[in-house]
């Protein structure tokens, strides 16, 4: 069979490079991460990039994996009190963490602009039990898309989205979701203000000049103020704090890993709603 080929510059590639970094983390170290479906889809792929090098391409693919770890860590223990809860899937592009956390009774929403749902539908295609969703996450006409039943639950996550959301635009959308999914949670990666600074010098110093990143968390004192539907807001690392760095990673990457979540740059908040 063919493979479908990707060109450069289209929304396929940009929704396939963070799953490029799993597929790499799987196979350079294997039992630590579970994606096979990223796997799956680069068999059916053909594309051509640049790759980064040494330790940046084994820091890029091992951050990349553990995010959906981590996610996925914090989803599964939400399923285990709530079995048959909706989990919501922020921006999803390409991401498969559902498949990974699926316990044969959730739910699943996979919500993203229209045409990373277009490549969706077409590589990934939809599911039991999963229903993808175009729209824009700050048009929040989107609740009412979402089945939704208080007594079973709902978790929702997102995966490197809101960095490129301003800060009131994140503070509509938090205190929206708590106001009108009671009882459930949301978790998502973040990270400070100096994070942000260093991401635009690394990750996206090759990007288009009109992308920009503005949400940070530096204070997590600010973010539990801005709703009293917020129960609870926790802050993990986002390199340990769902389990042990493996010494595979190296002293030198491991090192670095421990200093991005010590400083904040690299963060896990997870949001109770009342």
């Amino acid at each position: 069979m063919s493979k479908k080929i990707i060109q450069k510059g289209t929304v396929q590639e940009t929704l396939l490079i963070p799953l490029y970094g799993r597929k790499l983390a799987m196979e350079m170290y294997p039992g630590n991460f579970n994606d096979k479906d990223s796997q799956w889809i680069f068999d059916q792929v053909e594309m051509s990039y640049e790759d980064k090098k040494g330790l940046m391409k084994k820091a890029g693919a091992i951050m990349a994996a553990t995010r959906q770890y981590d996610l996925a860590s914090a989803c599964k223990a939400y399923l285990k009190a709530h079995p048959k809860a909706a989990v919501v899937n922020l921006g999803c592009g390409l991401d498969t963490t559902f498949r990974q956390v699926d316990n044969g009774q959730a739910k699943a929403y996979n919500l993203d602009f229209p045409e990373a749902i277009e490549v969706r539908n077409e590589l990934l295609g939809q599911r039991e039990r999963e229903t993808n969703i175009a729209c824009d996450l700050n048009d929040l006409s989107w609740f009412d898309k979402i089945d939704f039943n208080p007594e079973d639950g709902i978790v929702f996550f997102a995966s490197g989205v809101f960095y490129y959301f301003k800060t009131e635009q994140v503070k509509i959308l938090f205190t929206a979701m708590a106001n009108h999914f009671s009882g459930g949670m949301l978790v998502f990666d973040a990270t400070s203000k100096k994070g942000l600074k260093n991401m635009l010098k690394t990750w996206l110093k090759d990007c288009d000049d009109n992308i920009g990143v503005y949400f940070s968390v530096n204070d997590l004192q600010v973010l539990k103020d801005w709703s009293p539907d917020f129960s609870s807001v926790i802050r993990k690392g986002y390199m340990t704090g769902y389990r042990p760095l493996d010494k595979r990673y190296g002293a030198v990457l491991n090192l670095l890993f421990k200093h991005l979540d010590k400083s904040n740059m690299c963060q896990v908040i997870e949001i109770s709603f009342v």
